[in-house]
């Protein structure tokens, strides 16, 4: 049986989050999450790309990004989309990340972007999860990485990896409930009308469910 929770001790505060975005990115992965920690008041949201500039997701939004040198990274958010399938063939582009991965206090992925951690090998060893429907593919990236087919979200160490597109706001109002405790995150989801799902197990898109 998958224990998608592993409990340890409470997670730094939350100052600067760095969204690394890239063209094709799914949309709500990054804006999901974007949504819960842009309700919190202590939290700075910087949007980043290797190169800089203008970057779009698969649904055709434009997102203004930066280059991430210089800036102090307290979390990190890595969304998926079919972006992913390209740049986890890249070793420049995962050599990259994995520097912003070290660089980072919390290290946070929505979808596939957890394809693209494991392909950067920072989630070896680590219990994670991805999008069940692209399971087997982000699965079969990394053999080192302890992956979880039925969860709704992982947490591991300073990791927090969550199933797809949707499950990112799951994932960041537990990290907020983690950091600034369950009434703050209770308060975020009601402000956002959202009925968050806050059973970590509780993964009706598992492949055991269909």
């Amino acid at each position: 049986m998958n224990i998608p929770v592993k409990v340890r001790k409470r997670p730094v505060e939350l100052a600067t989050i760095a969204v690394v975005l890239f063209d094709d990115f799914e949309t709500l992965d990054a804006m999901g999450p974007i949504e819960v920690f842009g309700c919190q008041k202590e939290c700075q949201l910087r949007f980043i790309s290797r190169e800089g500039g203008i970057i779009r997701s698969y649904q055709g939004v434009k997102v203004i990004t930066e280059q991430a040198e210089g800036i102090n990274i307290d979390a990190l958010l890595v969304p998926g989309g079919m972006g992913t399938r390209v740049l986890t063939t890249e070793t420049a582009y995962l050599d990259w990340l994995r520097d912003l991965v070290a660089r980072s206090r919390l290290c946070m992925s929505v979808c596939t972007g957890s394809a693209l951690l494991a392909s950067a090998s920072t989630l070896n060893g680590i219990r994670a999860t991805s999008n069940k429907q692209a399971f087997d593919w982000v699965a079969s990236l990394n053999g080192q990485v302890q992956w979880q087919s039925q969860a709704r979200w992982v947490h591991d160490g300073k990791f927090y990896t969550s199933s797809g597109i949707s499950a990112g706001v799951d994932m960041a109002l537990q990290v907020v409930a983690d950091i600034y405790g369950q009434k703050r995150a209770e308060e975020t989801a009601t402000k956002m009308e959202y009925l968050w799902n806050k059973e970590a197990n509780n993964d009706p898109f598992s492949l055991s469910q269909r």
